[in-house]
């Protein structure tokens, strides 16, 4: 029966080096009927089994010694293989008796970098075809010379399951029959250069937990949502309050072995506290599976598989789907900029620079030793923006930070002369970026109206938050770091030098209005000899706490949406560290517990009075009050919400001397102290203004009205005006 093949071209199947299996393996029309060859190296014996009567109804003969089976039918029937391995045996449905798999549609798709859903096109899914179950594989590797499936099913021999090569798209795929979910599997891929390291699948929906690499078939079932998102049921709107606490979900509360809480003890612990605390989302780092837990997921590898070491696929949907039970939004970090160069990844993946530029000056990130996509490449981008889909759409979360936006706007980040390559035009801009931001903005925005998407940009790149129709990068949001890094440096100042950085608190009002903004207390702020933001604090303990308090009372009234890493609403003296958990043992002091009342109280004050965020992003929104007391570092501004809604006016006085008598013009009427952080309750000395203060008629700042006040010592007050 082998007499019409030649003899190269089985000395390449046999050892693994045949570029189309298809035309040799499985069934094949003779003269006489079927001839049907199937490949098992080891195997002892195989039969071909009616499957209409589960009977053996040819005896398969080896050709050769390298595992070669070749049998015959006198018609073509429908069958399976019997495989005789010593004392075991395995029957199974012939893989290379299948037609086609990818349909002509998913194969221009991919050939034109269109496919968003390649979470259902590539990859392993569960699938029957014929009535038999099974795993159809496919993967895009274009310059590989072969490509098979290995794991556990087929003890790891790459020469039992080599894949089908659709050349119009550079995919290969391969239908394995009955195995399943659970099952453990990667690539094992020929490159021009030789044989490569096994790969882990870049579109797995499921990975082993390190250090163990390897892919597992995701079942691709999730619990059914019991309530929708929030971005399906609350508009997303500008005009809505936005307070963020930002988690790092393995290090957030710990066992005490050292364990991670897994998702499902985060739902029952993490939802219910966020709440308590009124932020209207949690926005974790990066959940996306990560070989090394050091670089807190912002490494990752597996851009569609959840972190397998706080559970499955299934128990993180339904940690979402608690949180929007909850009334709570989740958000999640997403990192397209670049990615860390394991052997088992995406670095150089067929044997080529597939992902990555192949000049190291635009496919090396110096800073972190990763790979940088090269997003010039159609199918690098599809991969990015369909990953981007997978989280908003398979497991319904309300919104991406997406991380490190400067390094891939500037092609010179980082970077000395001669160490970059210019754009076309000869300059620093980096244009597939900026056109790949702006088609994600796009398509997030027609697949999942509502979704945040949050730029984490450090630089005055113009119109970040203007839609990508307008010339913009289409982000809803961006981190202002400019905002963030002033207030903080104001802050650890000796109040008795405050009065020399006075600017550094006013100054963002001069672009606050530029984008729409998020002010960030981030993880960044936290770690590497940077303090905690406690720690940041000047001043003996009382002070400390005072300035933390007044702090968080001058950011939650500041123009901007909210955010707040974990740690910080409680003052954890400490830095953060991302192998053990948060100080929770202080809350049992009382000065801890202020603090945390403040942010609680805060978040209740915050989504009580519109004025406080329905026009974040207008300058008719804001006006100062006070802005030029530097000798007694204190300052105050009006916030104004929509037509009929009551403004609201906050005081800051960054010195511990307490300021009585203080006159400050306003508009008529009674002003409600609505909140002060040197409530006792809180941790204060107790020092306000006895609920409410009346006007007179006498002007002050600009006003023809104004209140004179008591301000506290190191502390913020919020007055509304009463109807």
């Amino acid at each position: 029966m082998l007499d019409h093949i030649d003899d190269g071209a089985v000395h390449a199947l046999v050892n693994g080096l045949h570029g189309d299996p298809f035309a040799l393996l499985g069934p094949h029309p003779v003269e006489n009927g079927l001839v049907i060859r199937t490949l098992q190296p080891g195997a002892a014996s195989v039969e071909i089994i009616s499957r209409a009567t589960n009977q053996p109804i040819a005896q398969m003969s080896p050709a050769g010694t390298a595992g070669l089976f070749v049998g015959s039918l006198a018609q073509s029937t429908p069958y399976y293989l019997r495989i005789h391995w010593g004392d075991t045996v395995q029957d199974t449905e012939d893989p290379y008796g299948y037609p086609l798999l990818l349909s002509d549609f998913d194969i221009y798709l991919l050939a034109e970098g269109r496919h968003h859903d390649l979470a259902t096109c590539l990859g392993a899914q569960v699938m029957s075809i014929e009535d038999v179950a099974g795993v159809r594989f496919a993967l895009w590797a274009p310059n590989a010379k072969r490509v098979s499936v290995v794991g556990d099913f087929n003890n790891w021999d790459g020469r039992r399951h080599p894949m089908r090569f659709r050349q119009n798209a550079g995919v290969w795929e391969l239908f394995i029959p009955r195995i399943g979910a659970g099952a453990i599997y990667k690539y094992e891929i020929i490159g021009p250069g030789g044989l490569l390291p096994l790969k882990a699948d870049p579109l797995a929906r499921q990975i082993q937990v390190p250090p163990a690499t390897a892919s597992i078939v995701a079942d691709p079932a999730l619990p059914p949502p019991q309530s929708l998102p929030l971005r399906n049921t609350q508009p997303r709107g500008f005009d809505k309050p936005l307070a963020i606490y930002e988690v790092h979900a393995a290090s957030w509360m710990r066992h005490f072995d050292g364990k991670s809480y897994s998702w499902s003890e985060l739902a029952d612990r993490l939802i219910p506290y966020a709440v308590d605390l009124g932020f209207t989302h949690i926005e974790l780092l990066p959940i996306m599976g990560h070989p090394f837990g050091g670089s807190w997921g912002y490494q990752p590898l597996s851009q569609f598989a959840p972190m397998p070491e706080l559970g499955t696929p299934q128990d993180f949907a339904r940690f979402v789907d608690r949180a929007h039970q909850a009334g709570l939004g989740i958000i999640l970090d997403w990192v397209p900029a670049h990615f860390p160069t394991d052997a088992h990844g995406l670095d150089h993946f067929d044997g080529t620079p597939l992902y990555e530029h192949a000049d190291p000056r635009e496919g090396f990130h110096q800073d972190w030793n990763t790979a940088i996509f090269n997003l010039g490449r159609n199918e690098v981008r599809e991969f990015l923006i369909a990953s981007a889909l997978f989280w908003l759409e398979h497991f319904g979360v309300d919104g991406l930070r997406v991380d490190a936006v400067a390094s891939m706007l500037y092609r010179d980040y980082s970077r000395k002369a001669g160490e970059w390559v210019p754009n076309k035009f000869g300059g620093r801009e980096n244009l597939e970026s900026i056109s790949f931001l702006q088609e994600l903005s796009v398509v997030i925005e027609e697949r999942c109206p509502g979704a945040l998407l949050i730029a984490e940009e450090s630089t005055a790149w113009p119109g970040v938050t203007r839609s990508a129709v307008e010339g913009g990068l289409g982000f809803t949001h961006k981190w202002n770091m400019g905002w963030m890094h002033d207030t903080l440096h104001y802050m650890q100042e000796d109040p008795v030098n405050r009065r020399y950085h006075h600017d550094q608190l006013t100054f963002g009002m001069v672009y606050a209005f530029s984008e729409r903004f998020v002010l960030p207390i981030s993880h960044d702020e936290v770690v590497h000899g940077k303090y905690s933001l406690f720690g940041r604090m000047p001043g003996d303990e009382w002070q400390k706490f005072a300035n933390l308090r007044a702090y968080l009372g001058f950011m939650w009234g500041h123009p901007g949406k909210k955010l707040l890493f974990m740690g910080c609403e409680f003052g954890q003296p400490k830095e953060w560290n991302h192998d053990a958990e948060l100080s929770w043992n202080l809350l049992q002091y009382e000065t801890h517990r202020g603090v945390q009342g403040t942010l609680r109280e805060l978040n209740r004050v915050y989504q009580s009075e519109p004025a406080l965020y329905q026009r974040d992003f207008e300058p008719g929104g804001f006006a100062w009050a006070v802005d030029n007391d530097r000798e007694q570092s204190v300052l105050a501004f009006f916030r104004y919400g929509h037509e009929g809604t009551a403004p609201v006016l906050i005081i800051s006085n960054f010195t511990p001397v307490p300021r009585n008598h203080f006159r400050i013009g306003v508009s008529g009427g009674a002003w409600r102290e609505i909140f002060n952080s040197d409530n006792a309750g809180l941790g204060g000395s107790d020092i306000g203004n006895g609920g409410q203060v009346a006007s007179v008629s006498q002007p002050s700042h600009g006003h023809e009205h104004s209140i004179e006040i008591t301000l506290p010592p190191l502390a913020t007050i919020i007055l509304r005006q009463d109807s």
